[in-house]
């Protein structure tokens, strides 16, 4: 029983994004092999990158996760916005207007 309970915690784990992303859109994608997590709104990017990293992968992964923030939201990252590390960023974007 006890392992049937940590089971149903462990699948509920999975990207989760910040409060302000709550009503965001979300797009799971695929880089370099490593799975990562967008969530995007008109003024706002989280990228969450999803799995095990090890030390030595850390900045091409953090490279990565900003080169899937206008692939992903067609936006441009504004200069100096993205905080956070390798596991987790987030930026301010500027969107053309449809």
């Amino acid at each position: 029983m006890k392992a049937l309970i940590l089971i149903l915690i462990l699948s509920a784990c999975g990207a989760q994004p910040a409060p302000e992303f709550f009503n965001a859109t979300r797009v799971d994608v695929m880089k370099n092999a490593r799975q990562y997590t967008v969530f995007y709104t008109e003024k706002r990017v989280e990228v969450i990158r999803l799995g095990y990293a090890k030390k030595s992968e850390r900045e091409d992964i953090r490279a990565d996760m900003e080169a899937l923030i206008p692939q992903v939201t067609n936006c441009k990252t504004r200069e100096n916005s993205i905080v956070g590390d390798s596991g987790e960023i987030r930026a301010s974007i500027t969107c053309p207007h449809a």
